[in-house]
Protein backbone atom coordinates (compact mmCIF):
# COMPACT_ATOMS: atom_id res chain seq x y z
CA UNK A 1 0.00 0.00 0.00
CA UNK A 2 1.56 3.33 -0.99
CA UNK A 3 2.47 5.71 1.78
CA UNK A 4 1.28 9.23 1.21
CA UNK A 5 3.62 12.14 1.60
CA UNK A 6 2.83 14.93 4.02
CA UNK A 7 2.68 18.44 2.72
CA UNK A 8 4.79 20.67 4.90
CA UNK A 9 3.10 23.63 6.49
CA UNK A 10 4.65 26.89 5.41
CA UNK A 11 5.42 29.42 8.10
CA UNK A 12 5.14 33.10 7.36
CA UNK A 13 8.06 35.33 8.33
CA UNK A 14 5.86 37.37 10.64
CA UNK A 15 4.83 34.22 12.50
CA UNK A 16 8.44 33.10 12.86
CA UNK A 17 9.45 36.45 14.30
CA UNK A 18 6.46 36.47 16.62
CA UNK A 19 7.61 33.23 18.26
CA UNK A 20 10.91 34.90 19.21
CA UNK A 21 9.31 38.06 20.61
CA UNK A 22 9.21 38.19 24.40
CA UNK A 23 6.22 40.55 24.76
CA UNK A 24 2.96 38.53 24.80
CA UNK A 25 0.13 39.32 22.42
CA UNK A 26 -2.00 41.80 24.36
CA UNK A 27 -4.67 41.64 21.65
CA UNK A 28 -5.83 38.39 23.25
CA UNK A 29 -8.72 38.67 25.66
CA UNK A 30 -7.15 36.27 28.16
CA UNK A 31 -3.93 38.29 28.38
CA UNK A 32 -5.81 41.56 28.93
CA UNK A 33 -8.08 39.91 31.49
CA UNK A 34 -5.07 38.66 33.47
CA UNK A 35 -3.53 42.13 33.37
CA UNK A 36 -6.73 43.63 34.76
CA UNK A 37 -6.93 41.04 37.54
CA UNK A 38 -3.31 41.62 38.58
CA UNK A 39 -3.69 45.40 38.50
CA UNK A 40 -6.89 45.18 40.54
CA UNK A 41 -5.09 43.14 43.18
CA UNK A 42 -2.39 45.82 43.34
CA UNK A 43 -5.09 48.49 43.79
CA UNK A 44 -6.62 46.45 46.60
CA UNK A 45 -3.25 46.16 48.33
CA UNK A 46 -2.61 49.91 48.04
CA UNK A 47 -6.09 50.62 49.39
CA UNK A 48 -5.41 48.45 52.45
CA UNK A 49 -2.12 50.26 53.07
CA UNK A 50 -3.72 53.69 52.58
CA UNK A 51 -6.58 53.03 55.04
CA UNK A 52 -6.04 54.38 58.56
CA UNK A 53 -9.16 53.52 60.61
CA UNK A 54 -10.60 50.65 58.60
CA UNK A 55 -9.44 47.69 56.60
CA UNK A 56 -9.95 49.31 53.18
CA UNK A 57 -10.41 52.92 52.12
CA UNK A 58 -13.26 52.30 49.68
CA UNK A 59 -13.26 55.84 48.25
CA UNK A 60 -9.56 55.57 47.51
CA UNK A 61 -10.09 52.07 46.11
CA UNK A 62 -12.80 53.21 43.70
CA UNK A 63 -10.89 56.21 42.35
CA UNK A 64 -7.59 54.36 42.05
CA UNK A 65 -9.28 51.34 40.46
CA UNK A 66 -10.91 53.53 37.81
CA UNK A 67 -7.61 55.25 37.07
CA UNK A 68 -5.58 52.03 36.89
CA UNK A 69 -8.11 50.15 34.74
CA UNK A 70 -8.28 52.89 32.15
CA UNK A 71 -4.49 53.17 32.13
CA UNK A 72 -4.00 49.41 31.74
CA UNK A 73 -6.60 49.07 28.98
CA UNK A 74 -5.30 51.97 26.89
CA UNK A 75 -1.66 50.92 27.34
CA UNK A 76 -2.49 47.33 26.35
CA UNK A 77 -4.38 48.58 23.28
CA UNK A 78 -1.45 50.76 22.19
CA UNK A 79 1.07 47.92 22.68
CA UNK A 80 -1.24 45.63 20.73
CA UNK A 81 -1.33 48.06 17.80
CA UNK A 82 2.45 48.55 17.59
CA UNK A 83 3.51 45.01 18.57
CA UNK A 84 4.53 44.00 15.04
CA UNK A 85 6.46 47.25 14.66
CA UNK A 86 8.24 46.62 17.99
CA UNK A 87 9.56 43.28 16.74
CA UNK A 88 12.13 45.12 14.63
CA UNK A 89 13.96 46.52 17.67
CA UNK A 90 16.35 45.01 20.16
CA UNK A 91 15.30 44.01 23.67
CA UNK A 92 16.55 47.30 25.04
CA UNK A 93 14.74 49.27 22.36
CA UNK A 94 11.48 47.42 22.99
CA UNK A 95 11.80 47.96 26.74
CA UNK A 96 12.48 51.68 26.37
CA UNK A 97 9.65 52.18 23.86
CA UNK A 98 7.02 50.36 25.92
CA UNK A 99 8.12 52.08 29.13
CA UNK A 100 7.90 55.50 27.48
CA UNK A 101 4.49 54.68 26.04
CA UNK A 102 3.10 53.59 29.41
CA UNK A 103 4.58 56.62 31.20
CA UNK A 104 3.04 59.01 28.66
CA UNK A 105 -0.28 57.23 28.98
CA UNK A 106 -0.16 57.53 32.77
CA UNK A 107 0.81 61.19 32.44
CA UNK A 108 -2.23 61.98 30.31
CA UNK A 109 -4.64 60.25 32.67
CA UNK A 110 -2.94 61.73 35.74
CA UNK A 111 -3.32 65.28 34.38
CA UNK A 112 -6.91 64.59 33.44
CA UNK A 113 -7.71 63.14 36.87
CA UNK A 114 -5.97 66.03 38.62
CA UNK A 115 -7.99 68.59 36.66
CA UNK A 116 -11.24 66.76 37.44
CA UNK A 117 -10.57 66.23 41.14
CA UNK A 118 -8.51 69.35 41.84
CA UNK A 119 -9.33 72.06 39.28
CA UNK A 120 -6.90 74.95 39.18
CA UNK A 121 -3.25 75.12 40.18
CA UNK A 122 -2.23 72.62 42.86
CA UNK A 123 1.45 72.04 43.83
CA UNK A 124 0.52 68.79 45.55
CA UNK A 125 -1.16 67.70 42.31
CA UNK A 126 2.11 67.85 40.37
CA UNK A 127 3.80 65.91 43.15
CA UNK A 128 1.13 63.20 42.87
CA UNK A 129 1.58 63.11 39.09
CA UNK A 130 5.32 62.62 39.54
CA UNK A 131 4.74 59.75 41.94
CA UNK A 132 2.35 58.14 39.46
CA UNK A 133 4.94 58.38 36.69
CA UNK A 134 7.69 56.90 38.84
CA UNK A 135 5.47 54.08 40.02
CA UNK A 136 4.30 53.36 36.46
CA UNK A 137 7.90 53.20 35.20
CA UNK A 138 9.00 50.80 37.97
CA UNK A 139 5.99 48.50 37.52
CA UNK A 140 6.39 48.49 33.72
CA UNK A 141 10.06 47.52 33.96
CA UNK A 142 9.23 44.76 36.43
CA UNK A 143 6.47 43.39 34.20
CA UNK A 144 8.69 43.48 31.10
CA UNK A 145 11.42 41.68 33.01
CA UNK A 146 8.90 39.01 33.97
CA UNK A 147 7.80 38.68 30.33
CA UNK A 148 11.42 38.27 29.24
CA UNK A 149 12.21 35.59 31.83
CA UNK A 150 8.98 33.76 30.95
CA UNK A 151 9.91 33.85 27.27
CA UNK A 152 13.40 32.51 27.97
CA UNK A 153 11.94 29.70 30.05
CA UNK A 154 9.48 28.80 27.29
CA UNK A 155 12.28 28.75 24.69
CA UNK A 156 14.34 26.45 26.89
CA UNK A 157 11.32 24.23 27.50
CA UNK A 158 10.66 23.87 23.76
CA UNK A 159 14.32 23.02 23.09
CA UNK A 160 14.30 20.38 25.83
CA UNK A 161 11.04 18.93 24.51
CA UNK A 162 12.43 18.65 20.97
CA UNK A 163 15.59 16.96 22.27
CA UNK A 164 13.46 14.56 24.29
CA UNK A 165 11.29 13.69 21.29
CA UNK A 166 14.37 13.03 19.17
CA UNK A 167 15.85 10.78 21.85
CA UNK A 168 12.62 8.81 22.22
CA UNK A 169 12.33 8.42 18.46
CA UNK A 170 15.92 7.17 18.27
CA UNK A 171 15.17 4.52 20.91
CA UNK A 172 12.36 3.09 18.78
CA UNK A 173 14.23 2.69 15.49
CA UNK A 174 16.88 0.12 16.61
CA UNK A 175 14.24 -2.02 18.30
CA UNK A 176 12.08 -2.05 15.19
CA UNK A 177 15.02 -2.76 12.85
CA UNK A 178 16.26 -5.63 15.01
CA UNK A 179 12.91 -7.42 15.01
CA UNK A 180 12.29 -6.85 11.29
CA UNK A 181 15.72 -8.13 10.27
CA UNK A 182 15.20 -11.23 12.37
CA UNK A 183 11.97 -11.86 10.48
CA UNK A 184 13.68 -11.51 7.11
CA UNK A 185 16.62 -13.68 8.20
CA UNK A 186 14.23 -16.49 9.06
CA UNK A 187 12.87 -16.42 5.48
CA UNK A 188 16.12 -16.35 3.51
CA UNK A 189 16.73 -20.10 3.52
CA UNK A 190 13.17 -21.41 3.26
CA UNK A 191 11.49 -18.71 1.13
CA UNK A 192 14.12 -16.52 -0.58
CA UNK A 193 11.69 -14.83 -3.00
CA UNK A 194 9.41 -13.74 -0.21
CA UNK A 195 12.46 -12.63 1.78
CA UNK A 196 13.41 -10.40 -1.14
CA UNK A 197 9.92 -8.92 -1.21
CA UNK A 198 10.12 -8.39 2.54
CA UNK A 199 13.41 -6.48 2.11
CA UNK A 200 11.73 -4.19 -0.43
CA UNK A 201 8.80 -3.68 1.94
CA UNK A 202 11.22 -2.94 4.75
CA UNK A 203 13.09 -0.38 2.67
CA UNK A 204 9.82 1.41 1.87
CA UNK A 205 8.78 1.16 5.49
CA UNK A 206 12.00 2.74 6.74
CA UNK A 207 11.91 5.40 4.10
CA UNK A 208 8.68 6.55 5.72
CA UNK A 209 9.60 5.91 9.35
CA UNK A 210 12.90 7.82 9.16
CA UNK A 211 11.17 11.06 8.15
CA UNK A 212 11.44 12.56 11.60
CA UNK A 213 11.47 16.24 10.58
CA UNK A 214 7.70 16.36 11.20
CA UNK A 215 6.58 15.79 14.76
CA UNK A 216 3.09 14.89 13.54
CA UNK A 217 1.95 12.86 10.53
CA UNK A 218 -1.49 11.79 9.24
CA UNK A 219 -2.98 8.73 10.86
CA UNK A 220 -3.44 7.23 7.41
CA UNK A 221 0.32 7.23 6.91
CA UNK A 222 0.90 5.62 10.29
CA UNK A 223 -1.63 2.89 9.46
CA UNK A 224 0.05 2.29 6.10
CA UNK A 225 3.27 1.77 8.04
CA UNK A 226 1.50 -0.78 10.23
CA UNK A 227 0.20 -2.65 7.19
CA UNK A 228 3.69 -2.98 5.74
CA UNK A 229 4.96 -4.27 9.05
CA UNK A 230 2.11 -6.76 9.29
CA UNK A 231 2.89 -8.01 5.77
CA UNK A 232 6.45 -8.78 6.89
CA UNK A 233 5.31 -10.54 10.04
CA UNK A 234 2.61 -12.37 8.09
CA UNK A 235 5.32 -14.03 6.01
CA UNK A 236 6.89 -15.42 9.18
CA UNK A 237 3.79 -16.34 11.17
CA UNK A 238 1.53 -17.44 8.31
CA UNK A 239 -1.93 -18.60 9.41
CA UNK A 240 -1.04 -18.01 13.05
CA UNK A 241 -1.54 -14.27 12.52
CA UNK A 242 -5.00 -12.82 11.86
CA UNK A 243 -5.65 -9.08 11.60
CA UNK A 244 -8.98 -7.27 11.91
CA UNK A 245 -9.33 -3.61 10.98
CA UNK A 246 -12.18 -1.45 12.31
CA UNK A 247 -11.25 2.12 11.39
CA UNK A 248 -13.71 4.90 10.67
CA UNK A 249 -13.19 6.45 7.26
CA UNK A 250 -12.78 10.06 8.36
CA UNK A 251 -9.61 9.62 10.44
CA UNK A 252 -6.93 9.57 7.72
CA UNK A 253 -5.83 13.17 8.43
CA UNK A 254 -5.86 12.88 12.22
CA UNK A 255 -2.53 14.13 13.61
CA UNK A 256 -0.41 11.53 15.38
CA UNK A 257 3.31 11.26 16.24
CA UNK A 258 5.28 8.97 13.90
CA UNK A 259 5.70 5.38 15.07
CA UNK A 260 2.88 5.43 17.60
CA UNK A 261 0.59 2.60 16.46
CA UNK A 262 3.32 0.47 14.86
CA UNK A 263 5.16 -0.28 18.14
CA UNK A 264 1.83 -1.28 19.69
CA UNK A 265 1.18 -3.70 16.82
CA UNK A 266 4.74 -5.00 17.18
CA UNK A 267 4.22 -5.62 20.89
CA UNK A 268 0.91 -7.32 20.18
CA UNK A 269 2.69 -9.81 17.92
CA UNK A 270 5.72 -10.47 20.08
CA UNK A 271 3.88 -10.64 23.40
CA UNK A 272 0.44 -11.88 22.37
CA UNK A 273 0.73 -13.86 19.12
CA UNK A 274 4.23 -15.30 18.83
CA UNK A 275 4.30 -17.21 22.18
CA UNK A 276 1.00 -18.97 21.41
CA UNK A 277 1.32 -22.12 19.27
CA UNK A 278 -2.13 -21.50 17.82
CA UNK A 279 -1.42 -17.79 17.21
CA UNK A 280 -4.24 -15.29 17.52
CA UNK A 281 -5.97 -12.21 16.19
CA UNK A 282 -4.95 -8.57 16.38
CA UNK A 283 -7.74 -6.01 16.21
CA UNK A 284 -6.94 -2.39 15.30
CA UNK A 285 -9.85 -0.03 15.91
CA UNK A 286 -10.29 3.71 15.62
CA UNK A 287 -13.21 6.09 15.95
CA UNK A 288 -14.01 9.68 16.80
CA UNK A 289 -16.15 10.66 19.78
CA UNK A 290 -16.70 14.36 20.36
CA UNK A 291 -13.43 16.28 20.38
CA UNK A 292 -11.30 13.14 20.77
CA UNK A 293 -10.12 10.25 18.62
CA UNK A 294 -9.80 6.82 20.21
CA UNK A 295 -7.39 4.21 18.85
CA UNK A 296 -7.22 0.67 20.22
CA UNK A 297 -4.93 -2.29 19.60
CA UNK A 298 -6.17 -5.61 20.98
CA UNK A 299 -4.40 -8.96 21.12
CA UNK A 300 -4.65 -12.20 23.13
CA UNK A 301 -3.51 -11.77 26.71
CA UNK A 302 0.18 -12.67 27.15
CA UNK A 303 0.78 -15.91 29.02
CA UNK A 304 1.64 -15.52 32.70
CA UNK A 305 5.33 -15.90 33.48
CA UNK A 306 6.73 -14.53 30.22
CA UNK A 307 9.91 -12.48 30.49
CA UNK A 308 9.07 -9.95 27.81
CA UNK A 309 6.96 -7.50 29.83
CA UNK A 310 9.92 -5.12 30.25
CA UNK A 311 10.09 -4.40 26.52
CA UNK A 312 6.35 -3.92 26.38
CA UNK A 313 6.42 -1.49 29.30
CA UNK A 314 9.30 0.47 27.71
CA UNK A 315 7.41 0.87 24.43
CA UNK A 316 4.30 2.09 26.25
CA UNK A 317 6.35 4.54 28.33
CA UNK A 318 8.03 5.93 25.20
CA UNK A 319 4.72 6.46 23.42
CA UNK A 320 3.11 8.02 26.48
CA UNK A 321 6.06 10.41 26.93
CA UNK A 322 5.84 11.55 23.31
CA UNK A 323 2.09 12.06 23.47
CA UNK A 324 2.37 14.10 26.67
CA UNK A 325 5.18 16.21 25.21
CA UNK A 326 3.18 17.02 22.06
CA UNK A 327 -0.45 17.17 23.22
CA UNK A 328 -0.23 17.61 27.00
CA UNK A 329 -2.91 16.35 29.36
CA UNK A 330 -5.64 15.71 26.71
CA UNK A 331 -3.60 12.79 25.31
CA UNK A 332 -4.06 9.56 27.29
CA UNK A 333 -2.57 6.07 26.93
CA UNK A 334 -3.89 3.21 29.02
CA UNK A 335 -3.80 -0.57 28.87
CA UNK A 336 -6.15 -3.14 30.34
CA UNK A 337 -6.87 -6.86 30.44
CA UNK A 338 -10.34 -8.31 30.26
CA UNK A 339 -10.87 -12.05 30.06
CA UNK A 340 -8.32 -13.25 27.49
CA UNK A 341 -7.90 -9.90 25.68
CA UNK A 342 -5.18 -7.31 26.24
CA UNK A 343 -6.09 -3.80 25.02
CA UNK A 344 -4.03 -0.64 24.61
CA UNK A 345 -6.13 2.50 24.14
CA UNK A 346 -4.98 5.89 22.91
CA UNK A 347 -7.01 9.07 23.26
CA UNK A 348 -5.89 11.99 21.10
CA UNK A 349 -7.47 15.44 20.68
CA UNK A 350 -9.22 15.72 17.32
CA UNK A 351 -6.84 17.64 15.06
CA UNK A 352 -5.97 17.41 11.38
CA UNK A 353 -2.29 17.33 10.50
CA UNK A 354 -2.75 20.32 8.18
CA UNK A 355 -3.64 22.55 11.14
CA UNK A 356 -1.15 24.26 13.41
CA UNK A 357 0.90 21.78 15.39
CA UNK A 358 0.61 21.88 19.19
CA UNK A 359 3.09 24.12 20.93
CA UNK A 360 3.42 25.25 24.52
CA UNK A 361 1.09 28.16 25.31
CA UNK A 362 2.42 31.67 25.01
CA UNK A 363 3.35 33.25 28.35
CA UNK A 364 0.64 35.50 29.71
CA UNK A 365 0.93 38.11 32.43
Amino acid sequence: MPIRSVKKRSVKPDQAVSEDFFVPDLCRVRAVFMLLIISELMVLLLSVIHAERQWIDWNYFGLLSLFVQWTVLTSAALICLIRRWLQRFSIGGVTATITLLVVLDVLVFSLFADQVLHPGYSPNGWQAVGKNLLLAMIITLMVLRYFYLQHQWQQQRQAEMQARLTALQARIHPHFLFNSMNTIASLIVTRPEQAEEAVLDLSELFRASLRTQDRLIPLGEELALCRRYLMIEGLRLGDRLSVEWAMEGNLDLQAIPPLTIQPLVENAIYHGIQPRPEGGKIRIEGYRKGDYVYLMVQNPRPATGQHNHVGNRMALDNIQARLRALFGEPAVLKHSQQDDTYTVTLRLPWQNVGHAQPTPPEPIP
